[in-house]
């Protein structure tokens, strides 16, 4: 069994690091030109400025020199956003994202990355009606739990997202892995600590233990791995803290960024 709590690399790196040789690189950076991403960040800033540091890194550790990213960024006032959330007013939601989307687009954008995991509930429509790609964060993860050939994962994430099913259902559908949620209670605890602190910047120990506590419950269930599906919670969790592989939704949407900025 592997020991994922020993693999405190990040992940980044290791993905990174095994895609690098001195060849490829040389043919990357001479023939390869990036593309411009387009982010709707400040869901919360908190999570949109591991966004903004895991791709400009990356970028960096592919290219060389003094390459960064060419991106655009949209940055919500979060507390208008989580008004109409608590609203229950995903329409209103929806006409926002997509008049966002065909701003980043009417900027230069070449594709769209959503920097939150809940706000991907509209990226079809988003997609559809501004008419620009929309990188879905739940496609990326799911392909990374198919890498490692887990079939039974654990999800996390705010109650629009656990109880949701626009993510749960690309996992199912597209790669045949089965979700797992906790139970009503646990779902209140994660949620509540998602926005009551962590989009505040507001970290603590005692959280992080509910939090493995959760995860363990998980695992006791059938769980094989963890989908971190809130971009808040890898600033609480690390996998360094379980023992279980854990899925840091942030970091894989960031890094398959990068790579669909350098693909031809």
């Amino acid at each position: 069994m592997i020991d994922y709590k020993k693999k405190r690399i990040p992940l980044y790196i290791i993905v990174i690091s095994i895609r690098k040789s001195s060849d490829d690189f040389k043919i990357m950076r001479e023939r390869i030109s990036l593309k411009t991403i387009g982010l709707i960040g400040g869901m919360s800033w908190e999570s949109t400025l591991e966004y903004y540091k895991i791709i400009n890194e990356a970028v960096k550790i592919k290219m060389g020199d003094f390459h960064s990213a060419k991106c655009i960024m949209y940055s919500v006032d979060f507390e208008e956003i989580e008004i109409l959330q608590r609203d229950d007013k995903w329409e209103e939601l929806t006409h926002i994202m997509i008049n966002i989307a065909q701003k980043l687009k009417n900027g230069g954008a070449d594709f769209i990355i959503i920097c939150t995991n809940t706000m991907h509930k509209m990226a079809s429509e988003i997609e559809n009606m501004a008419g620009i790609k929309v990188l879905h964060i739940a496609e990326v993860t799911g392909q990374e739990v198919v890498k490692i050939g887990m079939k039974k994962i654990g999800l996390l994430g705010t109650k629009f997202t656990m109880e949701g099913d626009f993510y749960k259902k690309i996992l199912k559908e597209k790669y045949d892995i089965e979700v797992i949620i906790p139970i009503k209670e646990e779902r209140e605890t994660v949620h509540n600590i998602i926005y009551n602190e962590l989009c505040k910047g507001d970290i603590k120990e005692a959280s992080k233990e509910k939090y493995i506590g959760i995860i363990n419950n998980l695992v006791l269930n059938g769980a094989e791995g963890v989908i971190l599906g809130c971009t808040e919670i890898p600033l609480l969790i690390k996998q360094e803290d379980v023992d279980i592989k854990v899925f840091d939704t942030t970091t894989i949407h960031a890094i398959s960024a990068v790579d669909f900025a350098l693909a031809e």
